[in-house]
């Protein structure tokens, strides 16, 4: 966890990695909660039998799982100390590019791309690269805006 004495400071460090997560796991039972929650039940992601024979050999994170936990995983890596409240702005970018098999932990990294001053804070644009254990490959890149408030 990288604590980040105040908000103003993260203004000198765009470009710069500010943060990484720990490692989550990305099981069926997340999985199928994900799909009850959102109503997407393609076999790819909770038909395990038909998966086990499918491109991927078995059931696949959604896409929207894999962006969904942004937010957890930013929790995981960096604390800002005087922010008392954010809330998540949009998304200018998301590519999906690759899978996240059941049962693979994933972690991400968060570099800040831009500060700018708000009223009562700032708005943040992260780009955030979610990696899964074991590939070179990023299941997830992100730019994800949000807006902290001191």
């Amino acid at each position: 966890m990288n604590r980040i004495p105040t908000l103003a400071s993260l203004a000198q460090r765009v470009g710069e990695r500010i943060a990484s997560s720990d490692w989550v796991l990305v099981d069926q039972a997340r999985i199928d909660l994900f799909a009850q929650a959102t109503g997407d039940f393609q076999w790819i992601h909770v038909d395990r039998e038909r998966a086990a024979a499918g491109p991927f050999g078995t059931t696949i994170a959604h896409g929207f799982l894999t962006l969904s936990l942004i937010p957890e995983l930013a929790d995981k890596a960096m604390l800002i100390e005087d922010v008392q409240m954010g809330v998540n702005y949009g998304l200018n970018r998301v590519r999906f590019t690759a899978p996240v098999p059941s049962g693979t932990r994933v972690r991400a990294h968060f570099t800040m791309k831009a500060y700018e001053p708000i009223d009562g804070g700032a708005q943040l644009t992260m780009e955030v690269s979610v990696e899964r254990e074991g590939s070179d490959k990023p299941a997830c890149i992100a730019e994800a805006v949000s807006r902290r408030y001191t």
